[in-house]
């Protein structure tokens, strides 16, 4: 894809600076035999380098990440309050972001809720580059999702309409938080799935036969949706725990959150925001009318330790790329179990979405959410412009 980067190393070098990052994470380590026995400095050791892609001078926390097979690039930015102006912004060369698809559709308006966007924390393009948002329908970040805002809204790319939107009240409840999308559309299916985050302990995950509409909610109350209880993650060096303004600390909880397909679309992989482990069950069996949840939950595998992860995706080669949150890297999960860890940037704060592209880049947004004012006792530490790295792989996307 061709992306206009002439003005991007320079700017990336300025934003280091200004938010008072090194650059070390891409120099190589001081040689050991060059330092006498017992004066070596302590250093780490660097993982492979990331480059940066663009500056997104978002009007608030860009979680969400798409690019289009044209070169086009997305954002999302959940409302997690009522002051958030727009949810969905199209990143132009320059790092300005434009509301998406219309600045109208992004006014929330509860008594309308399929006609504009609430609170959109992800979206992903589908392999005829389309354009489908998830939407949470929480104006304001928290509460129950206005009755109706839950929805699924495909974008025509070409013509930058609308085109449908699938509601999915019926697979929501008082307490969700909708957080992550992946669609699976090729001859013969048109699927969706949705992690549902949970605004508590609990989570769930939300499978969508895009032909009939159909919405099927599985695996709530099970161990691998719910917030993981007795941890901490740690970005920056520090905990992050919600530290209201005038308020006592609280643990931050988060059910399912990361979520990604197999290459042939029969497996999802997900993971909570609060938890290590990484999981996986049957496509087949999450929309399947004769399974039952203890069914359904009986075949969820425990694919064992991961780190702390945000968004996940996987290649051509079914390998799990994960957002390591508290080493700001990106590592991989190969089928055999083995986890790498193949770049690092001290720029990357807080690693949410993941996109690969045709030509083999895995971008990664930095989206800073540990730096928001609930995380810092109303002190607001975010400082846009917000980094989207990028860097070389080996593989085609799954899709």
């Amino acid at each position: 894809m061709a992306l206009d980067r002439r003005h991007l190393i320079a700017h990336g070098l300025t934003v280091a600076a200004a938010l008072g990052l090194s650059r070390s994470a891409e120099a190589a380590p001081p040689s050991e035999a060059a330092q006498p026995a017992g004066a070596r400095a302590a250093t780490s050791r660097p993982a492979g380098t990331m480059e940066l892609a663009l500056l997104a001078n978002a009007p608030s926390t860009p979680t969400g990440l798409a690019l289009s097979r044209t070169g086009r690039v997305f954002v999302m930015m959940p409302r997690f309050d009522a002051k958030v102006p727009i949810t969905v912004g199209e990143v132009a060369p320059d790092g300005t972001v434009r509301p998406y698809p219309s600045e109208a559709m992004n006014r929330p308006d509860p008594k309308s809720p399929q006609a504009s966007l609430l609170h959109v924390p992800n979206g992903v393009v589908d392999r005829d580059d389309t354009l489908w948002l998830l939407d949470a329908g929480l104006p304001e970040g928290k509460g129950p999702p206005v009755p109706g805002g839950a929805k699924l809204v495909q974008v025509d790319l070409a013509e930058n309409r609308v085109r449908r939107v699938v509601p999915l009240e019926a697979g929501v409840t008082p307490s969700s938080s909708l957080n992550d999308l992946r669609v699976d559309i090729r001859p013969g299916r048109a699927l969706a799935y949705v992690t549902d985050q949970g605004q508590g302990e609990e989570g769930a995950i939300l499978a969508v036969d895009l032909a009939s509409g159909r919405v099927v909610r599985r695996l709530q109350g099970h161990a691998s949706t719910k917030s993981q209880k007795n941890l901490v993650k740690f970005v920056e060096h520090r905990p992050v725990v919600l530290r209201p303004e005038g308020g006592p600390e609280k643990p931050v909880q988060g059910g399912a959150n990361g979520i990604a397909l197999s290459p042939d679309g029969r497996r999802l992989y997900y993971a909570p925001l609060i938890g290590r482990r990484l999981y996986a069950v049957d496509t087949a069996s999450l929309l399947d009318p004769d399974a039952t949840d203890a069914e359904v939950a009986a075949g969820v595998e425990d694919l064992g330790e991961k780190g702390m992860t945000g968004g996940l995706t996987t290649d051509s080669q079914d390998r799990v790329y994960l957002t390591l949150q508290e080493q700001n890297a990106v590592g991989r999960r190969h089928p055999d179990g083995r986890i790498e860890v193949i770049a690092s940037d001290e720029r990357l704060i807080w690693a949410d979405t993941f996109w690969i592209t045709p030509d083999r880049w895995l971008y990664v947004s930095a989206a800073q959410v540990n730096r928001r004012p609930e995380y810092n006792g109303g002190r607001d530490l975010q400082q846009p412009p917000y980094a989207i790295l990028r860097v070389r792989i080996d593989a085609d996307p799954a899709g």
